[in-house]
């Protein structure tokens, strides 16, 4: 929210419903926002800023008057994760980040929230002291105390591992030594082959070095979850419209897709984009204000597949005589996480593909038999017999 010129909360909480976007991260807590957000199906990743984490880790009653000012008094918003803090290991402030996700669980506990609410904190990628290849990912000497010590607690409690994760500044941080259709997830073939696994986009190699840190930290079950990842729009000669549209949709159709990553392979990750507008009044570089999908008119800044999969429906149109086989097609809907097909006439082979799917279908009666069923009870009921 680092702009002067954002739509109204209301109406960005609508903005999310109608692109069917699941799930929204504030940095810190906004009362015109959370009051926005109360009754939607939006769930929420709530933010202590980094400058109320000393008064949090030193002082129970702080914490509990964080969660209670802040999650339970919006008890019809779905808040999901707490974060302790946004990148602040490493950094002076490192001490405190593990007392206060402490403190912040005693409290949710205490108003029985801890079930449902799961603390934890943000870090970036340079936490790491080595993280290529994937496998030689590990915490730097700098950080590897407080994160182990973080890493217990998230196993402990079963709270994921936040990470933001960005191509984008590992491309442009190593000129000429990472190519743009890896960072871009736009490659066919893979560009590093670590041991018996193979990596087609530098995202992957960069959760995976994660994943290998978590496990020398005694991190193994550990879940990450992408707290940002994103690309600029505008501001250097990699930000650019096209490569922005690339990055985001490529992202979004790797997430919510059963790939998972090598190391990881078969799981959806969870994944927040960045961000949802332009912010005019975002410090640093020119890019920094321009990694919104949106203008803050509300105008897209490119087409983007906004919402988690299970929003988007797609039409299987059939008028072709080089389509796919069904059971391809089904396949493909299903590794793109599209949650639903329409149907625009009964085909046995669509249907008999679709069996045992998750995938809901809307299935139509063709304009020329909507004369014989409408006449007759019979002929509706033969077409639910044979088609239904």
């Amino acid at each position: 929210m680092v702009a002067d010129n954002l739509p109204a909360k209301a109406d960005v909480v609508k903005l999310f419903t109608d692109k069917g976007i699941a799930a929204m991260r504030l940095y810190e807590p906004n009362t015109d926002a959370l009051t926005a957000l109360k009754g939607s199906s939006i769930e929420v990743m709530l933010g202590v800023r980094n400058e109320d984490l000393a008064s949090i880790a030193g002082s129970q009653s702080a914490a509990d008057d964080w969660v209670h000012t802040n999650v339970a008094a919006y008890s019809d918003v779905k808040i999901k994760y707490i974060t302790a803090g946004n990148e602040v290991i490493p950094g002076p402030n490192s001490q405190y980040v593990l007392p206060a996700m402490q403190n912040l669980l005693n409290s949710l506990t205490a108003a029985g929230l801890s079930s449902s609410i799961h603390v934890s904190t943000v870090v970036a990628m340079n936490v790491l002291g080595s993280s290529y290849p994937p496998s030689q990912g590990a915490f730097s000497v700098e950080t590897a105390t407080v994160m182990s010590s973080i890493v217990s607690f998230l196993s402990s409690n079963g709270s994921p591992f936040l990470a933001n994760v960005y191509p984008y500044f590992s491309y442009t941080g190593s000129p000429g030594q990472i190519a743009l259709p890896y960072a871009l997830f736009s490659g066919d073939a893979p560009v590093v082959q670590d041991g018996t696994l193979s990596y087609h986009n530098l995202f992957d190699a960069m959760v995976d070095a994660l994943y290998s840190a978590l496990e020398k930290a005694g991190g193994a079950t550990v879940r990450i979850v992408i707290s940002e990842s994103g690309w600029p729009s505008a501001g250097s000669d990699a930000a650019t419209v096209p490569n922005a549209q690339a990055y985001v949709n490529n992202f979004i159709s790797h997430v919510t897709s059963s790939d998972g990553t090598p190391k990881r392979p078969g799981q959806p990750i969870d994944a927040y984009v960045f961000a949802m507008f332009n912010e005019d009044q975002k410090p640093g570089d020119a890019v920094e204000r321009n990694f919104g999908l949106f203008f803050p008119s509300m105008l897209p800044v490119y087409p983007a597949l906004h919402g988690a999969a299970g929003a988007i429906v797609v039409c299987h149109g059939m008028v072709a005589d080089n389509l796919p086989a069904p059971a391809d097609v089904v396949k493909l809907f299903t590794d793109k996480g599209i949650a639903s097909m329409r149907l625009y006439g009964p085909n046995t082979d669509a249907l008999t593909a679709l069996k045992g799917s998750s995938i809901e279908v809307m299935l139509g009666v063709r304009n020329e038999d909507l004369a014989s069923i409408a006449g007759s009870q019979s002929a509706a009921d033969e077409y639910v017999y044979s088609d239904v």
